[in-house]
């Protein structure tokens, strides 16, 4: 008897999935993403993210087709001299992350702040429209 050669594909699908899900509950171990909050109040969404280090300027967020993308990239160039030594250390951090998100929203009314570190954005939902009409069937 063949053994179904699916078999071990769906195994490792279940594998990957439960190490993202571990993933999801601590630290987020994908390089250059950052760990997001999304709160689903009753007439908005509320996404949080700790971004230590970074300006105002270092963050970009753009909202197109029911998808928030968040980047933020920053690099520090610090120099020292002591006598005929000269250190220079460079360092860059960037971090990104889509979020799709399940409702429409009201994209002129998106609203983001940034304070000690945590940038919250505020995602109002479109109000369901009862422009409905009824279709006579012939």
């Amino acid at each position: 008897m063949r053994r179904n050669p699916f078999d071990d594909l769906e195994e490792m699908l279940d594998r990957v999935s439960k190490q993202i899900e571990a993933g999801v509950g601590g630290d987020l171990s994908v390089p250059g993403s950052v760990a997001v909050d999304v709160v689903d109040n009753v007439d908005e969404y509320v996404v949080t993210a700790d971004l230590p280090g970074f300006e105002t300027n270092d963050i970009e967020l753009t909202l197109s087709e029911g998808t928030l993308r968040l980047e933020a990239d920053h690099e520090t160039d610090t120099s020292e001299e002591h006598d005929q030594y000269l250190r220079r250390e460079r360092s860059r951090r960037s971090v990104t992350r889509r979020l799709h998100l399940p409702e429409p929203v009201d994209e002129e009314n998106v609203s983001a702040t940034y304070n000690n570190g945590v940038l919250t954005v505020t995602l109002p939902k479109l109000e369901e429209s009862d422009d409905s009409r009824q279709i006579d069937i012939e």
